[in-house]
């Protein structure tokens, strides 16, 4: 959310921030609002003042009673006024996009995206070559149909080695990101409305939001949820910042409006695992952490061999809360193309002010800078299978899980 007076000092800037993110705002009507209830607020000011200085006169002068009945009586109209212009103020800026970086591209969708960088050999092949669904049968490591039979279309089951693949794979990242001083966290897998309000998923992504009937809970779609919720109204000590929390969560997501997009196999469905890279940092350190929350990312696709290009997310690819954003898109060699499987978010104090998450440090008292960046997904997983495929249908496991799993490949199911 945005600062109510850096909209007031800087509202033409904000006003265009709002029409090219694609949330045109009444700024007229808003800064007239703030002016009014400002104006409001003083007069209440000024009555309580009177109130009080009229209440310690009661004893000794009945005139003063009335005039304190009379002036309550104002005070409060004034007050319900007050509470309601401030509602409508509230109102307003919950449904107002974050700004944006300087170095944000323009763009539509994801085609306006721009490269930064590619990073390793795209492998070739001589072989005709299988996608994740197809060798994940073959292998007997994931299973579609069961997971359609048991829940709906959008679940599966990974099993076996598959099973023991996905949990090294989630157990090395969580180990190196500890190892790079983060906090290993496991958190409740749902959240409140107003944990999901502060992070900015109400109201933006309210349509991919799994709620439960009659609870004020619904699933959580990603931990971030839960990691940035855990220091709701917390001051925190500016000594300790950053504060580097990770986590494996389920994922569950509706994925409303994705109909149509390519949806084979597993790469988009209602649940999957994620391990998150959560940080709160000082205002002046958010660009560094983003930074760093990229590097990790890069890390552990290079230590897995894949293939994979950062690209700059352009504002029509960006959600509201985002001030930049880093996608990782690795390449999936049956796609043959790269496709999405980490994203990264520097969202400044768009969800502190939300969610009221301050730090103190000396003198200085401000709302701290988080940033939600994935480590590592399922698609990582199946970017794995399709990249490392041998001719027969075998998968050969990266080495550095190897330690982890207890394997080396994995290899087609004897019939």
């Amino acid at each position: 959310m945005l600062d109510l007076k850096f909209i007031r000092e800087n509202s033409e800037e904000v006003r265009k921030n709002c029409e090219r993110r694609g949330y045109p705002v009444d700024m007229d009507k808003l800064l007239q609002l703030d002016a009014d209830a400002r104006q409001l607020g003083q007069e209440a000011e000024t009555l309580r003042a009177d109130r009080n200085r009229l209440s310690k006169e009661c004893a000794k002068n009945p005139e003063a009673r009335e005039q304190v009945k009379q002036l309550k009586e104002v005070l409060a109209d004034k007050e319900a006024k007050l509470a309601e212009m401030q509602n409508e103020i509230r109102e307003i800026l919950i449904r107002m996009p974050n700004m944006l970086a300087d170095d944000v591209p323009c763009g539509a969708d994801d085609s306006g995206n721009v490269e930064i960088r590619k990073v390793g050999m795209i492998p070739t092949f001589n072989f005709k070559l299988r996608d994740h669904q197809e060798l994940g049968e073959m292998l007997d490591i994931l299973d579609i149909a069961r997971g359609s039979k048991v829940a709906q279309t959008g679940f599966y089951y990974w099993k076996g080695k598959g099973a023991m693949l996905a949990q090294a794979l989630y157990f090395w990242v969580q180990k190196t990101l500890v190892e790079r001083g983060f906090t290993m966290f496991m958190t409740p897998c749902m959240a409140k409305e107003r944990t999901l309000f502060g992070t900015g998923y109400l109201p933006f992504f309210a349509d991919q939001t799994y709620n439960l009937e009659g609870e004020d809970l619904a699933l959580i779609g990603t931990s971030e949820q839960t990691l940035v919720g855990y220091h709701a109204d917390d001051v925190l000590d500016g000594a300790k910042l950053p504060l580097c929390y990770t986590a494996l969560t389920p994922c569950f997501r509706t994925e409303a409006g994705s109909y149509g997009k390519a949806s084979r196999g597993i790469f988009r469905v209602h649940q999957f695992h994620k391990v998150e890279q959560i940080v709160f940092c000082k205002p002046e350190e958010s660009v560094k952490y983003h930074e760093f929350c990229l590097e990790n990312e890069e890390y552990i696709l290079q230590q897995l061999g894949i293939p994979y290009h950062v690209v700059n997310v352009c504002d029509g690819d960006l959600g509201a809360p985002g001030y930049k954003k880093y996608d990782i898109e690795a390449w999936f060699a049956a796609f043959g193309g790269y496709r999405e499987v980490t994203s990264n978010t520097n969202l400044t104090s768009f969800q502190s002010r939300r969610l009221n998450i301050r730090y103190k440090d000396g003198d200085t008292r401000d709302f701290v800078h988080t940033i939600s960046a994935t480590a590592v997904t399922d698609r990582v997983l199946i970017a794995i299978m399709e990249n490392f495929q041998q001719e027969d249908g075998t998968v050969i496991v990266p080495e550095v899980l190897r330690p982890f799993c207890g394997f080396d490949k994995i290899e087609p199911v004897k019939k």
